[in-house]
């Protein structure tokens, strides 16, 4: 159950950085503005809660190890929620690769 929180944490920090690349993919006129605009600042907030969740879970008995090879699922979480919401492309070998990695993170927990 608790690596369950872990992924979904994940997931999470994932749609932060669609967060942060809508907040910078604007425009503003001022520096200060570019960083710290909604978007940006949102996105490191839920960054901030995924973060406590990683804390939370590690604190109940999983493993540093474990989160760290679980969140490498980010690899496939971001590139998907990027074609979703940027049109970014899926090439063949980011699909390989991303296969490649959801199989290393089979061997290590099978």
């Amino acid at each position: 159950m608790l690596k369950l929180i872990v992924i979904v944490s994940v997931f999470v920090a994932a749609c932060a950085q669609m967060l942060l690349k809508k907040g910078a993919s604007i425009k503003y006129k001022s520096f200060i503005r570019q960083y710290l605009n909604v978007w940006v600042i949102g996105g490191y907030g839920i960054l901030l809660v995924s973060l406590l969740v990683n804390i939370f879970a590690m604190s109940r008995g999983v493993m540093a190890k474990e989160v760290s090879i679980i969140e490498s699922m980010s690899y496939l979480f971001v590139p998907v929620l990027s074609f979703l919401f940027f049109k970014e492309k899926l090439t063949r070998k980011r699909v390989g690769a991303v296969c490649l990695i959801i199989m290393g993170i089979i061997v290590f927990f099978v």
